[in-house]
């Protein structure tokens, strides 16, 4: 590696054991990679989202275990749902197929990362779906829009308490595979349909959240 502090590719990251190799998942058997440090190749994804890619590494370069906060809408657009909902949602993406991209827990939420135009097509599918006025809020997040990733790698093993923001699936290829509109809204209505039984009596499926919306956009969070 170069030494140079401005090298994209001087970013150090933490040794950790090698990652499982993702595999297809066995029908009704939950699978997914264990959370882990994001590679260099992941990096490289991430920091493609700006229009100042060798910014962004310069910024890990000094701080690698910093949040960072990034556009969407090029590389990805970023799905949020509640904690709870969105676990779920994970678990049957990983349980039936097709897996999923990147995943981050950020206070409180799931950020599903998909396909770029996901966060334009979702919410317009959603409103030709029955099972959505069951579903509790999905933030959707796409072009003019940021989201705060977390650290490129996990604190230490004897950390207390988790943190705030951290990798559930962290980035690990160059060109990840992203989940799109169509295949985010097929778990999401199976999650719906097996959480609100054989009628919609309650009206949601998950009463603890709030009504769903059908879409909502955030501006970008500072890193704290």
């Amino acid at each position: 590696m170069s030494s140079r502090p401005n090298d994209p590719h001087s970013i150090r990251f933490r040794r950790t054991a090698p990652a499982r190799p993702r595999r297809a998942a066995p029908p009704h058997a939950t699978y997914r990679p264990a959370a882990s440090h994001v590679t260099l190749a992941g990096a490289d994804w991430l920091a493609s989202a700006g229009a100042a890619p060798h910014h962004v590494h310069a910024l890990w370069a000094e701080n690698p275990g910093a949040p960072m906060v990034l556009p969407c809408g090029t590389a990805f657009d970023v799905v949020g749902l509640p904690a709870l909902f969105g676990r779920k949602v994970l678990d049957r993406l990983w349980a039936n197929g097709p897996g999923s991209g990147p995943v981050a827990v950020q206070r409180g939420r799931l950020l599903l990362f998909a396909a770029p135009g996901t966060a334009q097509r979702l919410p317009a599918l959603l409103t030709w779906e029955e099972w959505a006025r069951a579903m509790p809020p999905l933030l959707c997040h796409g072009t003019g829009d940021a989201v705060t990733v977390p650290p490129l790698y996990p604190p230490a093993d004897d950390e207390p308490v988790p943190p705030a923001a951290r990798w559930l699936v962290a980035p690990e290829a160059r060109h990840p595979w992203l989940p799109d509109a169509e295949v985010l809204l097929w778990a999401c209505v199976r999650v719906t349909r097996e959480a609100a039984g054989p009628d919609l009596r309650s009206g949601r499926a998950y009463p603890e959240d709030a009504p769903a919306t059908r879409v909502t956009s955030t501006p970008a969070h500072s890193p704290g």
